[in-house]
């Protein structure tokens, strides 16, 4: 009979009860929490997975392990199954599937028509679509493409992270290498759930980590269907581990435990500072945070004005405006403010993730009509079921109202008129966000001028300034906060006689075959 791994009884455990790390992992979440996810398209609850509470967290955090990168292919766009089947709706921990203690379960809810999908996970690009309520063909023609782009670009930088040499005084020889962190707790958002799951992996893994990733409880079809290929691709136990789980609990316990080296967040301003507080509160674990935005989208009077308009609609209401880098501050130049409107408001004429969102951003539009700003186009429910909110448009925003300052997280643009070059990068700077922001001139001397005065982040590498979080994603500089930076001196009579072995060991092994060194190897011979 297996030996119980499950730990004291479900009832003995509180929010607050501190916990230890098990090396052979839980097989379930020992209070057996569970809660429910909807589609946006109806509104509905789909069925389960289980909650990942504080002791599945521990068990969840095996020590660095060695796996192998998957590849994945692009093929050209299928009609979409509307009801894919749905097999994976558990916890993945340590390459194996595992229920809640309780057996309970979440639903998860179709955006599109409110009703229950079912279990939990499959067919990526079908599962995006009806978990996150975006059109399958952007599930399929734009975050599938790049979740491959992205596993593939890391995979070529798993055995090219290499350290320097550094010249030193006296007879030493003195060089860097990286060293994986550790154990890496990931914590991704609703709004892109597979493209978001293939940054954090796609670094962590290529730089030699294990992971702990919760996704978001509203869309963990996607994440535990990758889970899946992870098992069949061949990766060791216990090196990706991926939960559903509620952020109070499970968020909170990766945030807070003392055996995880790194924290990844992408998601609220909100939720950001609790985690940085968690770090500092626990072993200083490191973080990088990816957080909300108010990023400002300028348009000069000399923009061309086809081009400013087609974009600006883009930057606001691609993916229904739930986007963190969303353009959602549009300054306008005043002598052809009127004109953008016009187009804009046309261009608008054309769902939401889960019913707390939907409500949200509804409020926003009402805060927005009641303290004077322009109502230009939408403003109210696009469907009598579902999630759907009308794409809207606010003219004569001023800058202190509510819906220029906070991040909506919606399809609500908002426009603003402005004057000079220097007012327009004054008022854009004043905002506690610094995600992202764009200029539209065919002056590059203006172009430079706005760029380089604005306090934002840039799309490559990914990240903000201020309140919009700190590190980079994506790129080499993605890499950086996925490793520890080792310093070896050595004298150097010692190092060339290393040297030299080393060249006669790598002649001895030129005909056994090709000689690869990678995270997921051990580091040779010497």
């Amino acid at each position: 009979m297996p030996p119980d791994h499950r730990g004291p009884p479900a009832q003995n455990y509180s929010e607050t009860d501190s916990v230890n790390i098990e090396n052979d992992c839980g097989k379930s979440a020992s209070r057996g929490r569970s809660f429910s996810t909807s589609g946006p398209a109806t509104g509905t609850q789909r069925a389960p997975s289980s909650t990942m509470l504080r002791t599945v967290i521990s068990r969840a955090l095996p020590r660095l392990s060695q796996p192998a990168v998957c590849h994945f292919s692009a093929a050209a766009i299928p009609a979409p199954n509307t009801q894919p089947e749905v097999h994976y709706n558990k916890l993945f921990i340590n390459n194996q599937w595992h229920d809640a203690v309780s057996g309970k379960t979440f639903p998860t809810i179709n955006p599109a028509t409110g009703e229950v999908i079912c279990q939990v996970a499959e067919a990526d690009a079908e599962l995006e679509t009806i978990d996150n309520g975006k059109p399958y063909a952007v599930s399929y023609t734009v975050d599938l493409p790049n979740v491959i782009k992205c596993f593939r670009y890391y995979a070529g930088w798993a055995d090219k992270w290499e350290g320097k040499t550094i010249p030193i005084d006296g007879d030493f020889f003195c060089y860097t290498r990286h060293e994986p962190i550790g154990v890496c707790g990931q914590i991704i958002p609703w709004n892109f759930p597979l493209l978001m799951q293939a940054w954090k992996l796609g670094p962590a893994l290529a730089t030699g980590n294990t992971v702990v990733m919760k996704v978001a409880e509203q869309t963990p079809l996607t994440a535990l269907y990758v889970a899946s290929l992870i098992k069949e691709v061949g990766f060791p136990d216990g090196v990706v581990n991926i939960l559903a789980g509620l952020g109070p609990s499970a968020g909170a316990a990766i945030a807070r435990h003392m055996d995880v080296d790194k924290v990844a967040f992408t998601g609220s301003t909100e939720v950001g500072h609790l985690i940085q507080q968690a770090s500092g509160g626990s072993n200083l674990k490191k973080v990088t945070l990816e957080l909300g935005g108010k990023s400002p989208n300028i348009i000069l009077s000399d923009a061309n004005m086809e081009d400013a308009v087609e974009q600006s609609h883009f930057a606001l209401f691609f993916n229904q405006g739930q986007c963190c880098c969303a353009g959602s501050r549009t300054y306008v130049q005043a002598d052809i403010y009127d004109e953008f409107v016009e187009r804009s408001v046309e261009r608008a004429k054309r769902r939401v993730v889960d019913q707390e969102q939907f409500n949200k951003i509804l409020g926003y539009i009402s805060s927005g009509k009641r303290e004077g700003a322009k109502l230009l186009c939408g403003g109210g429910v696009a469907a009598d079921r579902g999630y759907y909110i009308q794409p809207t448009v606010f003219g004569d925003v001023q800058d202190n109202m509510t819906i220029a300052r906070e991040e909506i997280f919606g399809p609500v643009m908002q426009i603003l008129k402005f004057k000079s070059l220097e007012e327009v990068v004054e008022r854009a700077n004043d905002t506690k966000y610094g995600l992202a922001a764009a200029v539209f001139t065919k002056d590059i001397d203006k172009a430079n001028y706005v760029s380089h005065s604005l306090r934002a982040g840039t799309v490559a590498p990914f990240g903000g300034y201020k309140a919009s979080g700190n590190g980079r994603e994506l790129g080499e500089y993605g890499l950086q906060n996925y490793t520890e930076q080792q310093r070896f001196v050595s004298r150097k009579q010692l190092a060339e006689s290393r040297s030299s072995r080393r060249l006669h060991l790598k002649k001895e092994k030129h005909n056994q075959g090709p000689f690869i060194l990678s995270p997921w190897t051990q580091r040779g011979p010497i």
